[in-house]
């Protein structure tokens, strides 16, 4: 489904919904066969598929509301002097920390921002892109029994505001200065952030590879706050900036399947005319991914989730408001803290840093990793939402 109108910058993101009936597994292959041969999808597809770009960003549905307020504080970003000598810091916190403290800290699962000291004016100011309505809406839809497709309330956008926590950034994570550019450049930097904000206009949480090896066929790539800040600084190497020569980690979530399969949009499979076996197969396998309102129903889930994802080896992406088939791969799913050197160095010091992974002897080991791993983040994805998914009302994004 294309966006809605134009509202102009930073608002929310969403899509349709339903409900979950059951499938057999092996009416699921056969929907999925009938619907790549339906479907007309080039024979040269490219890999990683391109993150789709948007002429504006879309009006929220008023059923996509927040928990926490989305940029709360957000100003526009100034015009600095030309001659001023703008200060570039990289700022890295454990995620949620308002809530969990440094306990995904620990985990190295971390949130990335920049933040920006003017010599001139001795103002300090705080630049982030982060998720609208959550991570938790961002990664899996809801089912609303109205509507027939899965309703998604995902977007990103940049926030900007003055100020930076000192506090927050450098009790359980990271404030260090990267680079110093000109107010000039800061000005151009400031203009291309307005363009990138309005067009690259939802998140994705997922990156999927082929295997864990080196080298390996890159299927889908993530879009969120690390990314954001990748971009920003090689934006800024563009326009000249020297960066210093440090160490900077970043989080990262991958997935692991073969050649995934398209599917089609909202319209090919939900609509009228459209697939109602394939239909019936993407919501069942959505519906244990909710919000949960008790520790009974979140264990149900989680066997739900594990039956599907592990043993049969299906998962269901939504990518650029398309669907693709994943069929996953050992070890399924794994969380890495890896470096991403900055832009003036050497390409060749790339590394991975596993998080949680180790080459264990047993399958039975391996796969007690990745169900630990789909836990985590189906836990943390949902525990900052409300009851069925309804959240109190955020703001739009500041930049």
């Amino acid at each position: 489904m294309a966006p809605a109108r134009d509202t102009g910058p930073g608002v929310g993101a969403q899509r349709r919904a339903g409900a979950a009936p059951g499938r057999a597994p092996g009416l699921w292959a056969l929907a999925l066969l009938w619907q790549v041969a339906a479907a007309g999808v080039p024979s040269q597809q490219q890999w990683p598929v391109p993150y789709k770009r948007f002429s504006f960003r879309p009006a929220p549905d008023p059923y996509c509301q927040a928990k926490y307020t989305f940029c709360p504080t957000g100003s526009p970003i100034p015009a600095m002097n030309g001659d001023d000598v703008i200060e570039v810091f990289r700022l890295q916190a454990p995620v949620w920390e308002f809530k969990f403290g440094d306990l995904l800290g620990h985990l190295n699962i971390m949130h990335d921002a920049i933040g920006f000291r003017s010599t001139l004016t001795g103002k300090n100011y705080t630049m982030e892109w982060y998720e609208l309505f959550q991570i938790g809406n961002c990664t899996f839809p809801h089912l609303r029994p109205e509507m027939d497709a899965p309703f998604w309330c995902n977007q990103g956008a940049a926030c900007f505001y003055e100020g930076i926590d000192d506090a927050h950034w450098k009790e359980n994570g990271t404030l260090v200065q990267v680079a110093t550019i000109s107010g000039n450049t800061f000005n151009k930097m400031a203009t291309w952030v307005k363009q990138d904000n309005e067009t690259g206009i939802y998140y994705e949480t997922w990156t999927v590879l082929a295997s864990p090896e080196k080298g390996a066929e890159t299927w889908f790539d993530s879009y969120d706050c690390s990314k954001f800040v990748l971009r920003t600084y090689e934006k800024l190497a563009e326009l000249g900036a020297e960066f210093k020569k440090i160490e900077t980690n970043y989080t990262r979530i991958f997935l692991y399947s073969g050649e995934p399969t398209y599917l089609g949009n909202e319209t090919s499979i939900f609509g009228p005319i459209g697939n109602k076996t394939l239909a019936l197969a993407i919501k069942k396998f959505y519906y244990p991914f909710k919000p949960f309102l008790s520790a009974k129903e979140f264990m149900l889930s989680l066997v739900k989730i594990f039956d599907a994802v592990i043993m049969h080896r299906q998962f269901y992406l939504f990518y650029n408001f398309e669907y693709w088939f994943l069929p996953m791969k050992f070890p399924f799913i794994k969380i890495t803290y890896e470096e991403i050197p900055l832009p003036n160095r050497n390409k060749t010091l790339w590394f991975i840093k596993p998080l949680f992974y180790r080459v264990l002897s047993s399958s039975h080991q391996h796969i007690s990793f990745s169900w630990s791993c789909f836990t985590l983040v189906y836990f943390l994805g949902f525990s900052l939402l409300g009851p069925k998914g309804k959240m109190h009302r955020g703001t739009t994004a500041a930049y």
